[in-house]
């Protein structure tokens, strides 16, 4: 499990490192695309960690597939919202 764990985290990671690097010396506009798009690759397996994190603690189960489902939703929403920001937005 710890395992999975730091794959994950590593992976997590390396999406926030390659839209560092993508949203770079770049408009609002595209800062905004890149982030949004960013953030919902990154949803499901933020929510995941954070869930199964949360189940060990708890030592449930139960409570990691609920965590799980509240941030998956709240999270792609958050990122959908600034993906439709950018495409929305005007360029100055």
């Amino acid at each position: 499990m710890t395992n999975s764990i730091l794959l994950v985290s590593i992976l997590l990671f390396g999406f926030i490192f390659l839209g560092f690097i993508l949203s770079l010396k770049k408009s609002t506009k595209t800062k905004f695309i890149v982030w949004g798009i960013m953030i919902i690759l990154i949803t499901p397996f933020l929510s995941w960690v954070i869930g199964i994190i949360f189940g060990i603690i708890e030592g449930d189960g139960f409570a990691a597939v609920a965590v799980i489902a509240v941030l998956f939703p709240l999270f792609f929403i958050i990122g959908l919202v600034i993906l439709i920001i950018g495409i929305v937005k005007k360029d100055v």
